[in-house]
């Protein structure tokens, strides 16, 4: 559940904002959102699953917490596995489950986000969505948006530069999460149903144990 609060000022959330809840992209990009095979576990955590069929380890321990270095692609079991909704590997796609609060900060940052509840520290806490668009129109946007002394930016590297996805417009709460050089969240390159390097999911995932109230800070970029 999200809340807003505002005890500074008059200003409201921004009107221009449209939220989204998973990529919107941009037209001419295609994001094939349906896996072309899946694994047979019968227990996820114990068997060779979808990870380990991508060369890379498991990323959860059985807390739900990730136990996988960042820069470490995630891959969890996606619409073709024959697991169920309780797999251990199934955490991301799940959304968001703690309640959090865009608050109006009183330090001159504007929106910020902060939780209601404790969060467990390496914990998943939300996605990164927004309207995805190619490098080179990223590069004519980040001009705009360092003009104002903005960024909204997040590139999918993984493997590639050619998207980056843009939360200036289209977005979730990410979209108000400020950044910082002290962050207590990472991020994490994430494949459910589209396996394409080119096109991760991005993951935060907190660093430590954020208590409720506490602001929720990103690297900067």
């Amino acid at each position: 559940m999200l809340f807003a609060e505002n005890t500074v000022d008059l200003e409201g959330p921004p009107s221009d904002f449209y939220y989204i809840n998973e990529y919107k992209p941009a037209p001419g990009i295609s994001l094939v959102n349906e896996a072309t095979f899946g694994c047979s576990c019968t227990d996820c955590f114990f068997e060779k699953c979808c990870p380990a069929e991508a060369g890379v380890l498991l990323a959860y321990n059985k807390n739900q917490q990730i136990k996988i270095p960042p820069g470490t692609p995630i891959y969890e079991c996606n619409s073709r596995c024959q697991c169920g909704p309780d797999c251990p590997n199934r955490i991301v796609q799940k959304g968001t489950q703690y309640s959090l609060c865009i608050f109006r900060t009183s330090n001159g940052c504007g929106w910020g986000v902060k939780t209601l509840v404790k969060i467990k520290r390496m914990s998943f806490v939300m996605e990164y969505v927004g309207k995805v668009i190619t490098s080179e129109e990223a590069e004519r946007r980040g001009q705009l948006y360092d003009n104002k002394g903005i960024t909204y930016l997040f590139d999918l590297d993984h493997e590639s530069d050619e998207f980056t996805v843009d939360a200036a417009r289209y977005g979730n709460v990410s979209h108000f999460v400020n950044h910082s050089c002290d962050p207590n969240l990472q991020v994490f390159n994430v494949f459910i149903d589209n396996l394409d390097t080119r096109l991760p999911r991005i993951a935060l995932f907190s660093t430590r144990t954020i208590n409720a109230g506490e602001e929720l800070i990103l690297i900067i970029k």
